[in-house]
């Protein structure tokens, strides 16, 4: 039975895991926002015979903020909700004595409602910043942590980004950790002034170049249009007569989630199969007691075929003996899944494990199926046996 607990405790601790992960994943990107388009430079399913060369992709492309305005035309693109330009540089911060490197992202107020990231403190960047090229940054809790550890209050200070001066007007929510790294060690400030003043990068046509466009549509069931919609806009701005030659990308998120979603659900099913190495140990266990078991009770058996049993008595009882071995086992296995689960919970923090009734049942039908498989060859044995013979053994 302890071959079983183990493999079966084994299958529900780890596909538990492998749910979670998947539901992890799931919120991370759910987190960024709603119904969300990414557009970016360069065409990444370009080279579809292998590898894309993101590189060569984007050394000629460009996205600008003219693109984003020319997104958000109520007669072009109706099932666009709102555009969020946005340029993305790292850069050093200081505040004071204190200095750190962070991600400076360059928005405008759209990019709060596009990204769900409100000001927890203060207020986020308003038009009125942005069309005045205002120098000032709303920061992250991480680098809000990082440039004032000893809980000063931020309003109204000013800190240097790449040694020019700006005033701290807010704080955003913590976003948290994802794949992509800490999203809260970030400094926003005007897309305007990061264009102005810090990151300047136009595009041959002249205009300020953005490093992404968040693209919100106006619904789950309109994301397949407003993708349409998109990609037909900066074709006509960018002259492009044929989709292959598009110098640029349109990637859903629920495109991003399905892929990930994949990934996750083969690296559960690839967890659980591993585990599922223990049950087939534990059925060979169990195989071998049922054999010895039955040389040990040879006469038992004589005597019973000799008043009467019939051998489907006989293989019925072997049978019934090594699923509940299996069953038992699988039971306790699920306890222990269970306690496994709650322990990964708690080493690591902000991860749940899920549970599910399918790996319970799951759990509790190859364990079954174990006893069935692994009980009917020393059955058989035991139904076999002559009863002349069974009583003569000693």
């Amino acid at each position: 039975m302890l071959g079983i607990i183990i493999g079966v405790g084994a299958v529900i601790t780890l596909m538990s895991a492998g749910a979670g992960v998947q539901r992890y994943v799931n919120e991370q990107f759910m987190g960024i926002g709603t119904n969300l388009l990414f557009v970016t430079p360069g065409n990444v399913a370009q080279n579809r015979t292998g590898p894309p060369d993101l590189d060569a992709a984007a050394a000629g492309a460009a996205l600008t903020t003219g693109d984003a305005l020319a997104l958000t035309d109520p007669i072009r693109a109706p099932d666009v909700l709102r555009a969020a330009p946005e340029i993305v540089r790292f850069a050093r911060v200081e505040a004071g004595t204190r200095d750190t490197t962070t991600a400076v992202r360059g928005v405008t107020f759209i990019y709060s409602l596009v990204r769900a990231w409100p000001a927890a403190l203060g207020t986020f960047i308003t038009d009125s910043d942005v069309v005045g090229q205002n120098r000032v940054a709303v920061l992250g809790q991480t680098a809000l942590t990082k440039l004032y550890p000893n809980g000063d209050y931020p309003l109204g200070q000013n800190i240097k980004i790449n040694g020019l001066s700006f005033r701290v007007i807010g704080v955003v929510s913590k976003k948290g950790g994802s794949g992509f790294g800490d999203q809260d060690d970030v400094v926003f400030v005007p897309l305007t002034t990061a264009q102005t003043y810090l990151f300047a990068d136009k595009s041959l046509a002249g205009e300020h170049r953005v490093t992404v466009i968040y693209v919100q549509a106006a619904s789950q069931e309109r994301m397949g249009a407003a993708t349409e919609q998109v990609a037909a806009i900066l074709r006509d701005r960018h002259r492009i007569s044929y989709r292959d030659q598009d110098d640029f990308s349109v990637i859903s998120q629920s495109d991003v989630i399905k892929v990930f979603g994949q990934i996750t659900a083969v690296l559960t099913v690839f967890l659980g199969a591993i585990a599922g190495i223990s049950l087939l140990v534990g059925g060979i266990g169990i195989m071998n007691i049922m054999l010895v078991s039955v040389t040990e009770r040879t006469r038992e058996i004589g005597i019973r075929k000799a008043v009467g049993a019939k051998r489907r008595d006989i293989l019925s009882q072997f049978l019934i003996e090594a699923m509940s071995l299996s069953l038992v086992g699988g039971l306790l296995g699920i306890a222990l899944g269970a306690v496994g689960a709650e322990i990964i919970a708690r080493l690591v923090q902000g991860f749940y494990p899920v549970m599910s009734a399918d790996a319970v049942l799951l759990a509790t039908g190859v364990s079954a199926a174990v006893g069935l498989f692994f009980g009917l060859y020393p059955a058989w044995r035991a139904a076999r046996l002559n009863p002349i013979d069974a009583l003569r053994y000693e």
